[in-house]
């Protein structure tokens, strides 16, 4: 949810562009040594069929000032692993490269451009917040982008997206939703990027779903070392009605523990307020580093697209990573984004099973995806499929076509679903018509 600031402007409705058909050049397996140092490749172990490998591309910015996915590109690894030491999908092993995006625009290009390059058949399960640099050449060459993170509404309206989840837009709203009725003054803090410029518009959908007023909008370096003066600004927000308790939002990413350690010190001299926000910017790591039980997360509502890490619906998720990246501590199966990758990967297996023993590339595994296939995520996601355009076209979200949220909640220092607060008994909600109701920018 970072980036440099530009000028902003509403973007018309994404119609598809022509493409042209990328077909897999015959025999050719890509070396590592043919790829730039920021990307990598891992070679399929020997399948049952004999035939050229998928190729696909998983990319996320790593070692960077901002927000860092490095289980992404990791968790993608793995899946490869297993995949090939299994027997390929219908014979055929899966190749997967890797780009680091670093966090910029013209990084973002050059994955994608590489990716044509290569002649992958999808880039599947990544991370990046520059989709106006990244979707235009794949659109370009008809490459199909599976299960982008949904950092940017971009994502949202490309032809050639195929999101698993309801990315920010749907977080936010879900978290609005959970707050309207308990929180006095909400102060959302968000960076000052052209990402962050989509959040409150979310997150006031849903507070205005439950009768609340607006949020304050605090902006924030994505790359701060500190934010006092932006905790004491949003403390002072939050604290305005003396009547009620206020709720203080940071979504500021990789950089949200930053921003809590600056408020800590800083809600001393104020009126005890709650703290929400939404999973990417929080996880269990963070929770148990700003106190646990006795941090400022105690008791605080949080968001996420997927059921909690502990329910058994993510046992086959843990089962890969076990057999194939054990001690990587990069890959947190509680991390949202290395679970997004997975339910990415889950779409691409069923995708090539359909297809089975025919031609395997951009072209086939896009027309596959648009001619109406189902695919279960073993009740991680609704079933997924893509129509021409979503129930959320008219806000300009064409291609959201999940917008399931989960509510959790910090009890006891621990992160466990709330059970309550938003949607059914089971602390899930679809917060589709109340995006509906967004003002989007």
């Amino acid at each position: 949810m970072t980036g440099r600031r530009r000028t902003r402007r509403t973007p018309p409705p994404v119609l598809p562009r022509p493409v042209r058909a990328t077909a897999l050049a015959a025999g050719a397996v890509a070396l590592c040594a043919s790829l730039t140092a920021a990307c990598g490749v891992v070679p399929g172990a020997t399948g049952g069929s004999g035939d050229d490998p998928v190729k696909v591309m998983t990319w996320a910015p790593q070692d960077t000032d901002a927000t860092n996915k490095p289980g992404m590109p990791a968790m993608a690894r793995a899946y490869a692993k297993w995949i090939n030491s299994h027997g390929g999908i219908n014979g055929r092993r899966l190749q997967v490269l890797t780009c680091n995006d670093h966090n910029d625009g013209v990084g973002a290009a050059k994955c994608a451009r590489r990716a044509a390059t290569e002649n992958v058949v999808a880039v599947v399960g990544s991370y990046s917040q520059f989709g106006d640099s990244y979707l235009a050449p794949l659109e370009g060459a008809g490459i199909p982008y599976i299960g982008g993170y949904g950092v940017t509404n971009d994502e949202f309206t490309g032809a050639m997206s195929y999101p698993v989840n309801g990315g920010q837009p749907a977080l936010l709203a879900g978290l609005g939703r959970a707050l309207a009725e308990g929180c006095g003054n909400v102060a959302l803090v968000r960076p000052d990027s052209i990402a962050g410029d989509q959040l409150p518009a979310m997150l006031d959908a849903g507070l205005e779903a439950g009768g609340h007023a607006d949020a304050g909008d605090q902006l924030a370096a994505d790359d701060a070392t500190e934010y006092g003066g932006q905790a004491e600004q949003a403390l002072r927000h939050a604290t305005r009605d003396v009547t009620r308790t206020g709720c203080v939002v940071p979504a500021l990413g990789d950089r949200t523990d930053t921003f809590m350690d600056s408020f800590r010190r800083a809600r001393e001299n104020f009126p005890a307020v709650r703290t929400a926000t939404v999973l990417g910017s929080v996880d269990q790591t963070v929770i148990n580093a700003t106190g646990g039980a006795s941090g400022p997360y105690e008791g605080a509502y949080i968001t996420g697209w997927y059921p909690v890490v502990s329910d058994p619906r993510w046992n086959p998720m843990k089962k890969v990573i076990d057999e194939e990246a054990f001690g990587d501590n990069r890959i947190d199966p509680a991390d949202a984004g290395v679970q997004t990758t997975w339910i990415a990967y889950t779409v691409l297996k069923a995708v090539l099973e359909k297809i089975g023993d025919g031609e395997v590339s951009a072209d086939t595994v896009r027309r596959t995806l648009n001619d109406g296939l189902r695919v279960s995520t073993g009740g991680l996601t609704p079933t997924l499929h893509w129509p021409y355009e979503s129930k959320l076209a008219a806000v300009g979200l064409p291609r959201l076509v999940n917008a399931d949220v989960t509510l959790q909640v910090v009890r006891d220092g621990k992160l466990v679903a709330a059970r309550k607060g938003i949607g059914g008994s089971n602390g899930t909600a679809d917060v589709t018509r109340t995006l509906e109701n967004a003002d989007v920018p």
